[in-house]
């Protein structure tokens, strides 16, 4: 691997314009990948789900390189019925950045490798993505901005490429008072590929964002996402992730409720079948007095699929007043199905509100066959209270816009 891993460093160095500081910097996170490698079931975050084991089954001589050749953007991959701004991203090269709806003055964009955050001693993952984007972009709200509508990033793979490494680095920083929402959309034609997905949020005081993490589409491509946020005084941030699509995927956010009154709320849906493996793991770091955090995600599995959720509340010394809330729920349709929870509450403070707790079970049999004894087949009872299941999830976004497409997404059908 490491071999591999030098000779499609220097292709991606010598095909790209970093500074000799930058090529430094670079292999400094290339050294540290090639030392800690793939995490596997060694590692403690990554005890329910090998993506060091699943990598060596699934993907062949995985290469590093991407040639970046240009490609044509399809509008027909765009959300129909949701007005948006866009950025598009195909087989990991940045292809179309339109925020047409918004004001020139209110937004800037930067593409310098020094205008990002880089992420230090997070995980080997990380240090990987560091190490091979050729790309960087910084969005940056002006204060006092309200982005007038949502942005939609379309990550695209066509089905030209496979046993590739895709990497994939975005920055926002969200100046006081200003505030954006986030479709994170994951468009797959392809198979066999790794998908390494780093953001980074910066939100200043009063900011706001909202962020909805998108994969439905079936696939066997490989997949990490990292979303770090920083939290400033009474700055929100608002997370959503439906997990249904690829056959691996792990999704990580790292709150840092850095000011007083900040909140954070992560939500999320892993509905699974055909052996899918997914996971979502939170740390939510309440840092500052009266910061606030809401957790609940919810997996439906069948067929052999396994869902993971790691979820762990700090609360450091000076954070009094902390509320924090952590659940997990899981409907298990067969006995081949599997669910993984591990809730986790680290405390150092006296004066605080926090809970977590974990349940997993089968569908009732008494609540089917009330359903059929009221005229409703047994697919029909049984997708009712599936819908039943998981709709209080998606009834904590905030946007109705956003709800209903997501809504639409899952096939939750709104029963008289």
């Amino acid at each position: 691997m490491e071999k591999q891993l030098r000779t499609d460093f220097k292709k991606i160095i010598d095909s790209s314009n970093f500074s000799e500081k930058e090529i430094i910097t670079k292999e400094k996170y290339l050294n540290k990948f090639i030392q800690n490698g793939f995490p596997g079931k060694k590692n403690e975050d990554w005890k329910f789900l090998d993506l060091n084991q699943a990598i060596k089954s699934n993907i062949e001589n995985l290469d590093y390189f991407n040639e970046n050749l240009p490609n044509e953007v399809d509008p027909k991959i765009y959300v129909d019925g949701l007005e948006h701004n866009k950025i598009v991203f195909i087989n990991g090269r940045i292809e179309k950045i339109d925020f047409k709806y918004e004001e020139s003055d209110k937004f800037e964009i930067k593409d310098q490798f020094d205008s990002v955050s880089l992420l230090n001693d997070v995980n080997s993952l990380v240090d990987l993505n560091s190490a091979l984007t050729n790309k960087y972009y910084k969005f940056q709200v002006k204060k006092h901005y309200t982005v007038k509508k949502p942005v939609i990033i379309y990550s695209l793979t066509t089905s030209k490429i496979s046993s590739k490494n895709i990497n994939i680095r975005l920055d926002f920083d969200l100046e006081s008072n200003s505030s954006i929402k986030i479709i994170d959309y994951s468009i797959d034609k392809s198979e066999n590929n790794f998908v390494n997905i780093v953001y980074n949020f910066n939100l200043e005081k009063d900011a706001i964002l909202k962020n909805y993490k998108l994969d439905k589409e079936e696939n066997n491509n490989i997949k990490y996402s990292y979303y770090n946020i920083n939290l400033d005084t009474n700055s929100i941030a608002e997370n959503f992730i439906l997990s249904l699509g690829s056959s691996f995927i792990k999704n990580e956010i790292n709150c840092n409720l850095k000011g007083k009154y900040s909140s954070a709320f992560v939500n999320g849906i892993l509905n699974l079948d055909n052996n899918k493996n997914h996971e979502i793991r939170t740390s939510i770091n309440h840092l500052n007095e009266n910061t606030k955090s809401y957790q609940l995600i919810k997996s439906v599995l069948e067929e052999s699929s396994k869902a993971v959720y790691q979820g762990k509340i700090f609360v450091n010394s000076d954070a009094q007043k902390t509320d924090g809330y952590q659940l997990s729920k899981a409907i298990l349709l067969n006995k081949e199905s599997e669910f993984n929870a591990k809730p986790e509450l680290e405390i150092y403070a006296d004066d605080v509100k926090c809970s977590h707790g974990s349940a997993s079970g089968s569908l009732n049999d008494d609540s089917i066959f009330y359903l059929m004894s009221r005229g409703l087949s047994y697919q029909q009872s049984r997708e009712l209270l599936i819908n039943g299941f998981l709709l209080d999830v998606v009834e904590k976004i905030t946007d109705s816009e956003i709800k209903n497409l997501i809504k639409n997404m899952i096939g939750i059908k709104e029963w008289i």
